[in-house]
């Protein structure tokens, strides 16, 4: 096997490759607006394919650096920080506790389902954990967590199965989260579609007035200025917020790496509205604008480096397992969830969030949400609770239910 490695720069250069690619077949093909799918999903699993084949047929396996990766996924969700205000939570105080009580019943369903399957098929119980909410719920830094734990109660091979499992989840989670969504919203005429021929969103959002968008004529010098300031926030947000990543690490639990920055970010966002009587004087739109560029390379970068070779090396229990597991969540999110959230057209948006984190990670979730809301209309509730409980509650509840079904196994 001949080994490739790409640097920073080269792998950043792939992620642009494949948005470039997704963002032309989203104006290409009707198919891809239609159901939802994100420019950086379609064009990134192109490139994966590719790099899949490049793997078995030229004996080529190619290694890339992340580095770029984290740092845009840091940058996306420091400016989701900058997008919760206590005004926005209070407004969505009922979705919040709703979506929490879902993600709970989720998490302890996919490990219900996954030690059944298991069961029935008289494997180890702990083969159905390793495919169960440690991949689809966590993704592959709960995968990466756990494995070790598996491995020490007799799993051989638990780090290459549920780095496999998560890497299905990931792309199945992309994939059916806005088909759901923009079907519920068609049946349930729960909005007008945008007839936008963009396919880069979010680049003159007004977060004061999502109804409201507004287009300001500015000279070429203010606009430089108001998206250096943009990034200047950004970047120091984040080197505090890493400062208190640090310290929260000392307390023993896991937080993710973007904690910190998102909840720095939260307090200067309410500090500046309580000091400035909710004038904007960060400049909000190019915040959010920064962060949607830095979301979709992050995506496009994540989908392109996939190493989908790992889940040829999935048997089939364990296919039966994860096409289960998708079917569930389908139906969940359709008949229980959008139901429970209200039937309007935040709890369509909320669908295809819960789609995106309920099998792959906390990106997908916003991903899904940014195409369903591209297509027809922003949606401000779903993007203010669905970062926080990604980010704050995901992990902590899954490693909670986790910890009682490992201790539960015979």
């Amino acid at each position: 096997m001949h080994q490739l490695s790409l640097d920073l720069f080269q792998t950043a250069g792939v992620g642009v490759v494949a948005l470039l690619l997704g963002f032309f077949f989203t104006k290409s093909i009707p198919f891809l607006k239609r159901y939802c799918i994100p420019a950086p999903v379609s064009g990134g699993l192109l490139v994966s394919l590719l790099i899949l084949a490049g793997h078995g047929w030229l004996k080529t396996d190619i290694s890339f650096d992340g580095t770029i990766k984290d740092i845009c996924m840091m940058l996306f969700f420091t400016s989701v920080g900058y997008q919760s205000n206590l005004f926005s939570l209070k407004q969505g105080g009922r979705p919040l506790v709703v979506m929490l009580i879902l993600v709970a019943i989720l998490i302890a369903v996919q490990n219900l389902l996954s030690l059944g399957i298991a069961k029935g098929m008289g494997l180890d119980p702990l083969v159905g954990m390793a495919a169960g909410s440690i991949p689809m719920t966590g993704g592959h830094g709960t995968s990466g967590g756990f494995a070790p734990v598996l491995e020490d109660m007799g799993l051989q091979g638990a780090a290459s199965i549920t780095m496999a499992c998560a890497t299905f989840g990931l792309v199945a989670g992309s994939l059916i989260g806005g088909p759901i969504a923009e079907r519920i919203i068609r049946r349930h005429h729960l909005a007008p579609e945008s007839h936008s021929t963009d396919v880069v969103a979010g680049m003159e959002s007004n977060t004061a007035a999502p109804d409201n968008k507004e287009k300001h004529a500015r000279s070429e010098e203010k606009t430089f200025r108001d998206y250096a300031k943009a990034v200047y926030i950004l970047v120091l947000t984040m080197a505090l917020g890493v400062g208190l990543s640090k310290l929260l690490v000392r307390t023993g639990i896991t937080f993710p790496t973007y904690f910190g920055s998102l909840i720095v970010a939260c307090i200067i966002r309410n500090v500046c509205e309580g000091v400035c009587k909710g004038r904007d004087v960060l400049g909000m739109d190019k915040i959010i604008s920064l962060g949607n560029i830095c979301l979709s390379l992050f995506l496009g970068i994540a989908m392109a480096t996939l190493k989908l070779w790992e889940l040829a090396s999935l048997v089939l229990p364990l296919c039966v397992i994860l096409l289960a597991q998708v079917v569930f969540i389908a139906l969940y999110a359709r008949w229980v969830a959008f139901p429970v959230l209200g039937k309007d057209y935040d709890a369509a948006v909320l669908v295809s969030g819960l789609c995106g984190f309920g099998l792959g990670a906390t990106p997908n979730a916003m991903a899904n949400m940014s195409a369903v809301c591209f297509k027809y209309r922003y949606a401000t509730v779903p993007f203010i609770i669905v970062p926080i409980i990604g980010a704050m509650f995901a992990d902590l509840i899954n490693t909670g239910i986790l910890t009682v079904f490992l201790n539960l196994l015979p």
